[in-house]
């Protein structure tokens, strides 16, 4: 495949568009072809993120009606949304029914949580709203990729940022069967987790130096983690999720606890998550505990252990927007599209940020 691969982000100008748009600019085999922004139409992308404005000099972002008229009859689409939750969907059904029509090669990518769940009753149970394209679910598959050697659908919908960081934690333990299928969750998040519009909650005066959990025991993420942690590990696992809002703006910290059914040992459970990652790139087993400020702005998750015999912990660091989102979506991509998996995230976190 030597043409580019015409990438298009929807939703565009929040902060997981933002880290789409950087990582697709530095991407050897993606080439940027609409930054989608209804809200910013006709702006410069460099106006909306100042950092960006030398690699995408020029480029402007496109309102949804527009961009797909450009798009040339038969070509290869890498579709990413970064929309939100409750209208990715149909946002998506839109774009795959009018490529049918263009002839268009097409995976997608969504970032939201329309298509993490198989059934339109569990996501409209938890999400409190009508599914935007329920005829397409069968169409997705989710998963983290390191959980995942093959695939058989043509999209896929990413994990969220604490799933993500909490199936790269849970996943080996579980498939190990060396605890009870109970697990501890406890989680704490960047402000950038919420999003680019300013909220009470994640106005600087509140978050800087304070730190609170929030919806304990009944965030709507717990049941994606539960639901995709007993796929990936083949055991039914019951999910005790504690998130927090941090005092930083990127990150995701996850400790994980279990109780085990018989004493182990330390070196036991870190050469279980060896073993189970030693083919994935983006993952690595550090012999401390693993720190934020190792892996903001990377594709990296870092997973650290500990036991006492009777119980285990399992620490998990990934930045929220990467890992998390942009760059996990881009590392879908290059499966879907039989591109090196680390195509276009090698590179290293910038530490002291």
């Amino acid at each position: 495949m030597n043409a580019p691969i015409k990438a298009i982000i929807i939703g565009a100008s929040g902060y997981v568009g933002g880290e789409l748009l950087r990582l697709i600019a530095g991407h050897p085999k993606f080439e940027l072809a609409a930054a989608v922004s209804d809200s910013r139409a006709g702006q410069l992308v460099g106006e909306a993120f100042g950092h960006l404005s030398q690699v995408l000099s020029g480029t402007r972002f496109v309102s949804r009606k527009d961009w797909l008229n450009e798009i040339e009859d038969g070509s290869n689409l890498a579709l990413f949304s970064a929309a939100p939750h409750g209208a990715s969907a149909e946002v998506i059904a839109a774009v795959i029914a009018a490529s049918e029509e263009k002839n268009l090669v097409l995976h997608v990518v969504d970032s939201s949580a329309d298509f993490r769940y198989p059934e339109q009753s569990a996501w409209e149970s938890i999400y409190g709203a009508q599914h935007g394209a329920p005829e397409l679910l069968s169409t997705f598959t989710c998963a983290v990729p390191e959980h995942l050697s093959t695939i058989s659908t043509a999209h896929v919908g990413h994990p969220g940022c604490f799933a993500t960081a909490s199936l790269l934690a849970a996943v080996p333990l579980m498939r190990s069967g060396l605890t009870e299928p109970d697990v501890f969750i406890s989680g704490v998040t960047g402000s950038t987790g919420s999003g680019r519009i300013p909220q009470v909650g994640t106005h600087h005066p509140e978050r800087n130096s304070n730190m609170h959990a929030y919806k304990p025991l009944v965030h709507r993420h717990s049941p994606e983690i539960a639901r995709l942690v007993s796929v990936a590990s083949g055991h039914e696992t019951t999910v005790h999720f504690v998130p927090h809002s941090g005092p930083f703006a990127r990150g995701i910290h996850v400790t994980l606890q279990a109780r085990t059914k018989e004493a182990v040992s330390e070196d036991q459970i870190r050469d279980l998550y060896v073993s189970a990652y030693a083919n994935s790139p983006f993952v690595e087993i550090v012999s401390t505990t693993p720190k934020l400020k190792n892996v903001v702005a990377s594709n990296m998750c870092h997973i650290g252990v500990a036991t006492d015999g009777d119980s285990v912990v399992v620490m998990s660091a990934i930045d929220n927007l990467v890992k998390g989102a942009a760059g996990g979506a881009v590392q879908w991509m290059n499966r879907l599209w039989n591109l090196p998996e680390t195509s276009g995230l090698t590179a290293a976190a910038p530490g002291w940020t």
